[in-house]
């Protein structure tokens, strides 16, 4: 009984190869027209789907597969005595092997082509053979990746078939393939920002060595839309990201995008320990440097600017687990690469966020929202005393770095340079205490941000002990009152901004 393989792609890499061995292996390649003219090119002979069908490709190329002939040679049960019948009847081949990849919709969908275009390159006939196929896995080899051409080569080679287990993974692989396929498009004719149904779509990234936890397996996937992302940086050196590297790089560019001006921040267990503004990226460095000299061993630091020989200097001096940046100078990376296992990252920083809403995932369930990107719109001097315009500046400095700490979360600033940072605390003064012990003298003249509004008045007296002279805060609490009465007791100014920054 004669072998065939239906070859249908848009993707043609290394299908010559692939189809010369089948046919060297007894098997006919089935080929639609535009499949069929490219293999030809090669010398490899092969029968045209219109051959088969007796009915030619129409409506430019719409309607080519979709046939009795085509789908009875793939979808016949071989065991079954009424299939075989009826196969044998209407004269159908079986097919045993189907190699299709489908429409390049993605593709023109990236490149931001006329509705027209990306409406044309929705494939159907190709997702339904690919379907087909994969249902009846039991006697058909479905590939959608030519990275799988060797292995089922090998596997014909070496026993004449393919096994039951291959097939099936390739199966999977397949409904995988036509599954992320619609939901691409779907998508695309979605409006809704939360639809009745959600389909996500993700391509792997890598795998890696563990989770959170070295008995905890994990992998990186990246959305089919990037843009300013961890998923679009390039490492330049050092081994490979671990599961906790990415999360506290996420973090990194995450404040990043919040400042214009030279920046550099530095993240320890997905909060910031130190962050810093400037003229120059240098002085930047070295006030996140000095924000926390401690916690930033062992620690992810990104910067919106080149990495100069100057800074790269400094760095080397300290043990840093991961360097993200937009550019690095040729003598500053000969300077970071001599440790071997920091890990550097390059990351175009002009771009925009693509994706607008955040997930995160919950048992059996998954919470959906969209990013927290609210800038502050007005802000209501409450307190007898008024800002100056430099606490002005601290305070929305300080106001961009406590939205991206745990809650709850209180940061003090000064000069623009964080000095003390209390995240994640089950009550806010306790917060609070973290961040002025740790900014101690420098707390003086300093100003503080909370991003959530303050339930009692116990906070602002702790900042009072510290010489804080200014405070930004939601307010919206029953008891604002008794905080706006010990701030004007203190000197102290305060600002309510009627938005809050939760990060739980």
């Amino acid at each position: 009984m004669k072998k065939r393989a239906l070859v249908s792609v848009s993707e043609t890499m290394g299908l010559e190869k692939f189809c010369e061995k089948l046919i060297k292996l007894g098997y006919e390649i089935v080929a639609t027209d535009g499949t069929g003219r490219y293999l030809e090119k090669f010398g490899i002979k092969n029968i045209k789907i219109s051959e088969i069908t007796g009915f030619p490709e129409i409506l430019d190329g719409r309607v080519k597969t979709l046939h009795p002939k085509i789908y009875g040679g793939i979808l016949s049960v071989r065991e079954n005595e009424k299939h075989l019948k009826e196969v044998e009847e209407n004269s159908i081949d079986f097919i045993d092997i189907v190699v299709v990849n489908l429409y390049p919709f993605k593709d023109v969908l990236l490149k931001g082509e006329e509705e027209k275009v990306i409406i044309e390159n929705i494939d159907i006939g190709g997702p339904s053979l690919i379907r087909a196929s994969a249902k009846n896995f039991e006697y058909i080899t479905v590939l959608v990746d030519p990275k799988d051409y060797d292995r089922v080569i090998k596997e014909l080679e070496e026993n004449g078939k393919t096994n039951r287990e291959l097939r099936k993974e390739l199966a999977g692989k397949a409904f995988r393939h036509t599954a992320a396929y619609d939901c691409l498009i779907g998508d695309y004719f979605t409006k809704e920002l939360f639809p009745e149904s959600l389909n996500l779509t993700f391509e792997k990234v890598s795998e890696l060595r563990y989770g959170e936890n070295s008995h905890q397996k994990a992998a990186f996937y990246k959305e089919i839309k990037s843009g300013y992302s961890l998923v679009e940086a390039k490492q330049l050196h050092g081994k490979e990201l671990s599961y906790n590297n990415i999360q506290d790089t996420n973090a990194v560019i995450e404040i990043l995008k919040e400042f214009k001006e030279p920046t550099v921040v530095a993240v320890k267990h997905m909060n910031p320990c130190g962050v810093g503004s400037a003229d120059t990226i240098y002085e930047a460095w070295k006030k996140a440097y000095e924000a926390d000299s401690v916690s930033i061993f062992g620690g992810i630091v990104g910067l919106n600017e080149k990495v100069t020989e100057k800074i790269a200097e400094e760095m080397s001096k300290i043990f840093l687990e991961v360097i993200i940046a937009p550019e690095y100078e040729k003598k500053a990376l000969e300077i970071l690469t001599q440790k071997k296992n920091v890990r550097i990252m390059k990351m175009d920083m002009s771009k925009k966020v693509e994706n607008k809403l955040k997930y995160t995932s919950i048992l059996d369930g998954l919470l959906v929202q969209e990013r927290d990107e609210k800038e502050l719109e007005e802000l209501n001097q409450v307190t007898k005393r008024e800002v100056s315009e430099k606490e002005l500046e601290d305070l929305k400095f300080a106001w961009k770095v406590v939205k991206h700490v745990k809650s709850n979360a209180i940061v003090i600033a000064k000069d623009k340079k964080t000095v003390g940072i209390g995240a994640g605390q089950m009550n806010r003064v306790g917060s609070a205490k973290i961040a002025l012990e740790q900014g101690k003298e420098l707390c003086s003249g300093a100003v503080m941000a909370s991003d959530a509004f303050f339930p009692m008045n116990d906070t602002v007296i702790e900042a009072a002990k510290y010489g804080i002279k200014a405070i930004i805060q939601p307010g919206g609490s029953i008891k604002d009152k008794d905080s706006i009465e010990a701030c004007d007791e203190n000197d102290i100014a305060m600002i309510f901004t009627k938005i809050r920054h939760f990060k739980h």
